[in-house]
């Protein structure tokens, strides 16, 4: 079956509604070959969705997540459940590396637009864009089936927890994001807004009606086969990278050292692989060795 027509259309800044900010050229091709250069320095880690400490839900069982991740700034673990204020905000946001340069400088330009387009009472007094989820999208290598590949591009129906606008950055094939309804019995699917997500493109928002009222999702990534990522993620094929920044207070971001114990233990294995590729775990590591 053809996706509906609408579906099919490309978003466009006249189509953008109140609340949201897309600008389909913001990265230029200066600063796209700075990006792409960088991503070959990372080695993504597949997570897992629960850990032994942390275990599945009754009647649930324990899965890897869709898609290889990284985190700047802090990192947010699955298994340590993310950042979900109020309640859910301590021991979940692990001091992470900082954001290379080039993202530094183009997050200065979307925090000043930023503040511009959404009211004071949608942008904490703290706000800033410290943290960073990057995904790789595409599609992982069938075990035991040879060359054929499983698509995983795609997010279901979620809400970013962190106070303030989101802002997301994409590099490569064109993402159909989605904000589906949320409050009516019966209707949580209906979309009530959407836009591709073109490569060099960026997309902002926030405020209570994107960010409390609405879940969103990556419903599908094109596979036109113009983009190709070259990295460091065995069994799998990227066609798009999306980096999606948020804010989390600072008093919530901590050390690996000040984890609780039974967390540590948990995600200890994740930082001694991330310590092989990177400088900022090694040295985390290096003090805090298993007992």
């Amino acid at each position: 079956m053809r996706p509906l027509r609408s579906l099919r259309r490309k978003g466009s800044v006249g189509s953008v509604p109140q609340g949201q900010l897309y600008d389909s050229t913001f990265v230029t091709a200066a600063d796209r070959a700075e990006i792409v250069s960088w991503l070959d320095t990372l080695w993504p880690l597949w997570e897992q969705r629960f850990s032994a400490h942390h275990p599945p839900p009754q009647g649930q069982a324990q899965r890897q997540l869709l898609r290889p991740v990284y985190w700047l700034g802090n990192w947010q673990f699955a298994c340590l459940d993310y950042y979900r204020p109020p309640h859910g905000v301590l021991g979940r946001c692990v001091r992470a590396e900082p954001f290379p340069p080039v993202l530094a400088r183009l997050v200065a330009q979307v925090e000043q637009r930023s503040r511009t387009l959404f009211d004071p009472e949608d942008v904490p007094r703290d706000w800033h864009l410290n943290t960073c989820l990057v995904n790789f999208y595409g599609s992982r290598l069938a075990s035991g089936t040879g060359e054929r590949r499983v698509d995983t591009a795609r997010v279901g129906e979620h809400r970013d927890f962190e106070p303030g606008p989101v802002a997301s950055i994409s590099l490569g094939e064109r993402a159909l994001f989605q904000f589906v309804r949320s409050q009516r019995p019966g209707e949580r699917d209906a979309v009530v807004s959407q836009t591709w997500l073109e490569d060099s493109s960026l997309q902002v928002f926030g405020g209570e009606r994107w960010k409390k009222h609405h879940f969103h999702r990556v419903q599908r990534v094109e596979d036109k086969g113009f983009h190709r990522f070259a990295l460091h993620v065995e069994g799998f094929e990227t066609r798009r990278v999306n980096f999606t920044f948020r804010y989390v207070p600072a008093e919530h971001v901590i050390p690996f050292a000040q984890l609780p114990k039974d967390s540590q233990d948990d995600v200890r294995g994740y930082i001694a692989e991330l310590a092989r590729h990177s400088a900022f775990f090694a040295e985390t590591i290096r003090g805090h060795p298993a007992d």
